[in-house]
């Protein structure tokens, strides 16, 4: 099916189901010479596998992923880099009662309505178990970028509960199992997400990922702005409903005054005083921290009994077994770094075939 690949000069391509063999990747347009190896992919891999703490699923994937082409003597040679990670852990049983029956908030019936058939193995396509691919093909596309630029991402919202940004530490997402910059929130969403995982619930959440480093000049106007391919590549993570950049929907709020980001030259150089537009101006970097914040709905797959129809068109009840996130949000963090990457990478490839 079309709509499986993502970017133009840097392109990914990914395919696999969730309880197939395996899933694996295409990324085209990747430069020749750049030090490449598993070794410089897994750790990125590593950040979103699943099973690592009490807060998401249990299924243990390994997530080991091999190189299969693109790469000679450790460097890309500018052909393809093809990608794999195998299935290991699926359990395609636990989702033997829904398979003439519709989840709610799924693509189970969307599925149907667009192919007249689907695959009720943990959601096959439509399943997150794809993003694993993006986060590898993150991977390359950093190194695309270079150590200059500086990708991080934290969860700043689970359901209700938002971070206090007077105790913000990066180093602190990096030492709990939310990705949280906030020592203190991540302890009352430690008991928060705990109610909610026993009663067979979930919660939704907000994901913010800055980039620094970034040069000014990347972005192509009119319809393809940094900003709006930043949007679509947050859009396309599974379970997102929400893209804001710089101050987003509070923007709103603000008077000309408050929202304008003046300017100084000091040194030599632009200074900006604020940075309500999130790194992009006119869908162009500024050189400023790139900001971008989405939102994540609750996980669909609950115990819970909610109202539905069956494939045949009854009215039934349905009630998800198996392994699933209380809070997908939480795996969604790296995944939203890694979709930043991809779109920086390609924008910083087109603007070096242009303008250099």
């Amino acid at each position: 099916m079309p709509g499986n690949s993502f970017g133009n000069l840097f392109r990914l391509t990914t395919w696999g189901e969730s309880h197939g063999p395996a899933i694996g990747c295409v990324v085209d347009g990747v430069p020749p010479g750049l030090a490449l190896s598993e070794a410089d992919i897994q750790p990125w891999l590593d950040r979103r596998r699943p099973g690592q703490s009490r807060f998401t699923t249990q299924r243990k994937e390994p997530d080991k992923v091999i190189i299969l082409s693109g790469v000679f003597e450790g460097k890309t040679t500018g052909t393809p880099v093809s990608l794999q990670i195998a299935n290991t852990d699926t359990r395609s049983r636990d989702y033997a009662n829904i398979a003439e029956t519709y989840r709610p908030g799924h693509a189970d019936i969307t599925y149907d309505m667009k192919y007249g058939r689907r695959d009720h193995r943990g959601g096959g396509r439509a399943s997150a178990r794809e993003t694993a691919m993006r986060v590898a093909a993150g991977a390359i596309a950093r190194k695309v970028l270079g150590k200059k630029v500086k990708i991080r991402g934290a969860l700043i919202q689970m359901g209700p509960h938002q971070v206090n940004r007077n105790r913000w530490s990066w180093a602190e997402t990096e030492k709990n199992p939310f990705w949280c910059p906030d020592a203190r929130t991540a302890k009352e969403w430690e008991t928060f997400l705990d109610s909610v995982r026993k009663r067979g619930s979930s919660t939704g959440a907000v994901i913010e990922v800055v980039a620094s480093g970034v040069a000014a000049g990347l972005g192509e106007p009119v319809y393809d702005r940094l900003d709006a391919d930043m949007a679509k590549a947050m859009m396309s993570i599974p379970a997102v409903k929400g893209v804001e950049i710089g101050a987003g929907f509070a923007s709103a709020a603000l008077s000309g005054e408050e929202n304008a980001d003046e300017m100084r030259r000091k040194g030599g150089k632009t200074v900006f005083l604020s940075n309500n537009a999130g790194g992009t101006l006119g869908g162009i970097s500024s050189g400023q921290d790139v900001v971008v914040r989405f939102a994540v709905k609750p996980t669909s797959s609950i115990r819970t009994p909610r109202q539905s129809i069956s494939t045949k068109g009854k009215n039934v009840e349905v009630a998800t077994k198996g392994r699933h996130d209380p809070c997908v949000g939480i795996r969604a963090v790296p995944i939203g770094e890694a979709m930043l990457a991809l779109v920086l990478a390609d924008h910083l490839l087109r603007h070096k075939a242009q303008c250099e």
